[in-house]
């Protein structure tokens, strides 16, 4: 499908901004900036946690596959596992409750409870070309042929720890295109627009909506971001959380970030509940409090 961008971009709003309209504006667009929603003092402390772990991280991808390898790119750090290593990441980001808030509307009606399917830091290197265009929700195919009369199956909050500008390789977005009648369409480089932040603000977009990584055109800026997606409680994650965090570290959790990473068992709207322990609470079989 080719669209035309000139006269589109991508809404920004506070975060303050009331949560039925945030949620009618993805609806429409696909996906809105949130501004800062990280403060400083947390983009500092964040940042703080996770360096030692960046510094020794290969850029590039662990697979041998050519998409793949596009996928994460030859100058690209992806770091995984932030539960374990951050603080910050667990106890005031996933927890923020703006996160929750909007998670709450997009997912508790149609599947009762959702959680974390995963969360990374991705640095964007200089001279990474710009990342394939794809749909988030791709990770569960039957939702590509459901389309856009399917239901919501993820949701991706795309934090800037710095800024984002279309040189240094700012996330590539196709406004409406959570509307495109074939969900195997994923568009084309030229319907993209730059999703411009600076530092603190958050994309937050539809599993529905064409985006990529752009690329990195400097000679020495890096572009850096902290990803984390959620999605229906009845479906499988990217990450295993409850085999990578520490049980001790869990319990030190809320209950809710518990169980958006597994640690608790999900409740379906309309079925019995799932991820349980002789049909019982996994909460209660791990000795979880609350």
């Amino acid at each position: 499908m080719t669209v035309s961008t000139q006269s589109q971009s991508l809404q920004s709003v506070s975060r303050d901004t009331p949560i039925e309209e945030i949620l009618a504006i993805v609806a429409r667009d696909g996906g809105v900036v949130l501004k800062n929603f990280l403060s400083r003092d947390q983009i500092d402390r964040f940042n703080a946690d996770v360096e030692p772990a960046m510094q020794v991280l290969r850029p590039g991808s662990t697979h041998d596959d050519e998409f793949m390898e596009a996928f994460h790119g030859t100058n690209t750090k992806r770091l995984t596992n932030l539960v374990t290593l951050s603080p910050t990441f667990r106890n005031e980001i996933i927890d923020h409750p703006l996160v929750h808030d909007l998670s709450d509307e997009v997912f508790v009606a149609e599947s009762g409870t959702y959680w974390m399917t995963t969360a990374q830091v991705i640095e964007i290197g200089p001279g990474n070309d710009a990342q394939p265009l794809h749909r988030d929700l791709e990770n569960w195919y039957p939702f590509v042929a459901l389309g856009k009369n399917g239901p919501e199956a993820v949701v991706n909050f795309l934090v800037a720890l710095t800024d984002f500008t279309e040189e240094n390789g700012a996330t590539r977005v196709i406004p409406r295109s959570n509307h495109w009648d074939d969900f195997e369409d994923r568009g084309a480089p030229e319907d993209t627009i730059p999703a411009v932040m600076v530092a603190g603000d958050a994309l937050f977009f539809s599993g529905k909506t064409v985006h990529g990584g752009g690329a990195n055109r400097t000679s020495g800026e890096y572009r850096r971001a902290v990803s984390f997606a959620l999605n229906l409680g009845f479906l499988t994650g990217e990450e295993a959380y409850p085999f990578l965090v520490d049980l001790d570290l869990a319990k030190t959790l809320s209950p809710r970030v518990q169980r958006m990473l597994g640690f608790r068992s999900q409740y379906p709207s309309n079925g019995a509940a799932l991820w349980q322990v002789d049909y019982a609470e996994l909460g209660d079989y791990l000795g979880l409090d609350g």
